[in-house]
């Protein structure tokens, strides 16, 4: 059940008179929708209309959170936190498929659970590390195509071709599905994203990212971070 806060979204449902069915606007798979640009560009001539209320204010999608056990248990991470939550609750389970791949038989309970989703054109690596240790990594794979989807503070050094998503969690989620198809737009052919807190919203933020890069996740250390090249490729 969801209860949106958005007053356009509120008197259409008002307007219906009745409860109201109705998927995520956004092609399965594919990178969500959070304005009504993106929409266009996914279904138009799908559907038979588009309402513009703005751009969505969080951007990742909505908390889920399921009750049917007795251990209340996120299946979705959103604007609405763990650390929200617990405070209500007095206890929470994280289902293991927020940050992990569905175990193969299992069916996905929640929207956002599948094996790869949110996904852009290009192939996506997650690269979990400090800020020097993303920058000197992703400047030392400028191949043809190479992109960086970074954080602001990354920005100034880094040599490839970038789209940042901001300065902090909040940003990040309101940022991410724009940048990813920001990066389709670019014609990017592999992308190196800078790895989010799994904290705050940055959970949600973590948990969209790694099912858009099907899960290759690769933990940098100083050990294997190698030199920058000392020519810059950034556009």
């Amino acid at each position: 059940i969801r209860i949106p806060s958005h007053p356009i979204a509120r008197a259409i449902i008002r307007e219906a008179g009745v409860p109201v069915a109705a998927p995520s606007a956004n092609l399965s798979g594919k990178p969500s929708c959070t304005t009504a640009q993106h929409c266009v560009q996914d279904l138009w001539g799908r559907v038979d209309a588009i309402v513009d209320a703005g751009e969505c204010d969080v951007g990742v999608e909505s908390t889920v959170l399921s009750l049917a056990e007795e251990v209340p248990t996120l299946l979705r991470p959103g604007a609405v936190t763990p650390e929200q939550l617990r405070p209500v609750l007095g206890e929470l389970r994280i289902h293991r498929a927020v940050t992990e791949k569905l175990e193969p038989g299992v069916r996905a309970t929640s929207p956002g659970m599948k094996y790869k989703h949110y996904a852009p054109k290009a192939k996506v690596t997650l690269l979990e590390g400090s800020s020097e240790q993303y920058v000197r990594w992703v400047n030392a794979h400028q191949e043809e195509g190479a992109f960086a989807l970074c954080f602001d503070g990354d920005l100034p050094q880094v040599l490839l071709p970038a789209v940042s998503l901001g300065p902090d969690d909040l940003s990040q989620a309101h940022r991410l599905f724009a940048a990813l198809r920001r990066l389709d737009e670019l014609g990017a052919r592999v992308v190196y994203a800078h790895c989010p807190s799994r904290e705050g919203v940055g959970l949600a933020v973590y948990n969209r990212l790694i099912r858009a890069a099907a899960y290759d996740e690769r933990v940098l250390s100083e050990e294997e971070t190698p030199t920058e090249p000392s020519e810059k490729g950034r556009n």
